[in-house]
């Protein structure tokens, strides 16, 4: 599966989260920090899903850029 994940700047570090799995979140001191944490996170809270029985949510958020004149 392919799940969108969103990476913000916070004041000291970066944050994620992950739109289609509510509660899936992750922090890190870089970017690519950030990233590797929310893959973990992303594995941890589908296992923990499947161990309570719960359906895994099919991805279905998308992401794209707009281009604004400034």
């Amino acid at each position: 599966m392919r799940y969108a994940i969103v990476i913000e700047k916070a004041e000291n570090n970066y944050a994620a989260y992950v739109p289609d799995l509510p509660g899936c979140v992750a922090t890190g001191q870089t970017i690519e920090e950030t990233e590797q944490q929310i893959r973990e996170a992303i594995d941890l809270h589908l296992r923990g899903m499947r161990e309570d029985g719960l359906p895994i949510p099919e991805p279905s958020s998308s992401v794209d850029y707009v281009d604004i004149a400034a």
